[in-house]
């Protein structure tokens, strides 16, 4: 199967992103290409895509799928890659700007990696909570690991994230074990219940606006306006998802300002007055410059 690239749309640098751990076990780097496993119609779907002539290039590797999953393995992988956004309206915005004329040239046709299921999306950005990337790359590995369903294909292990009904009868006895604080391991937890009591969907939030899929997701203790902005962005990709809290983004100011100190939250706000509308872009390539 062949996706066709955006207009405007760097595979190398998507896959850089996705090589920024040699923890990760969602997926795996091998010779340019990313091998994964979706479960898709209660059917493990192992896949490799690749670029090809300005294609993005899917490979099916354990199955021949038929054509209502290769369709959902398609849709997935257009949101994995951030492949329906039309960035030329943000590039002119960005060109025009001094903090980020130079990042959207150095770095043209770097999208938003997303995570597609919101489940996965929550309890990730639950795990990043207060501490480096690092270890929160070594807690999502043994937490799924742990927990998750284990597909072993041509001597690979290959995992799927851990289920929310699983993830709701987990208890500290379970996840302190995997260096996990008692407050992540409550909020994982939380997560878990409200997704598995059917209280909070992808499909439930998708037919909300922005504000009050954010006003939902601040229901669920653990929750706040950085992981909910963060969920938006790498769920849902609105560009408009702001992660004012973020201390990478305010690192990257101070850096690229020269400051000697991180700007206050009043001056984050102040300068991304600038960006209405594309402030997840705007996030995205002020990371990117760290």
């Amino acid at each position: 199967m062949k996706i066709p690239f955006p207009e405007i749309f760097s595979y190398d640098l998507c896959l850089s992103f996705l090589k920024r751990s040699p923890r990760e076990v969602l997926h795996r780097i091998e010779n340019e290409s990313v091998i994964k496993a979706l479960l898709v119609e209660e059917q493990p779907i192992i896949f490799r895509t690749s670029s090809a002539d300005k294609n993005l290039n899917v490979e099916f590797l354990n199955v021949r799928p038929n054509a209502k999953i290769r369709k959902k393995i398609e849709g997935y992988i257009r949101e994995w890659f951030d492949m329906e956004t039309d960035l030329k309206p943000f590039y002119a915005l960005a060109r025009k700007d001094e903090l980020l004329k130079d990042l959207v040239k150095e770095f043209h046709g770097y999208r938003i990696i997303g995570q597609p299921d919101l489940f996965e999306s929550l309890v990730w950005a639950v795990l990043g909570q207060q501490i480096n990337l690092q270890f929160a790359y070594t807690l999502k590995q043994r937490f799924v690991q742990q927990f998750g369903e284990r597909i072993n294909f041509d001597g690979n292990d290959h995992y799927l994230f851990p289920e929310p009904k699983l993830v709701a009868t987990l208890s500290d006895d379970d996840l302190l074990p995997l260096q996990f604080s008692r407050q992540k391991s409550n909020y994982v937890k939380l997560i878990g219940e409200a997704f598995a009591g059917g209280v909070i969907s992808k499909d439930k939030l998708s037919e909300l606006s922005f504000d009050d899929a954010k006003t939902e997701l601040m229901k669920i203790k653990g929750i706040g306006n950085w992981t909910a902005n963060y969920a938006l962005m790498k769920t849902f990709r609105y560009p408009n998802a702001f992660p004012l809290e973020d201390a990478g983004l305010h690192n990257a100011i101070k850096n690229l300002k020269g400051m000697k100190k991180k700007p206050s939250l009043s001056q984050v706000k102040k300068i991304f007055k600038t960006y209405k509308g594309w402030e997840a872009y705007a996030t995205l390539y002020l990371w990117k410059s760290l």
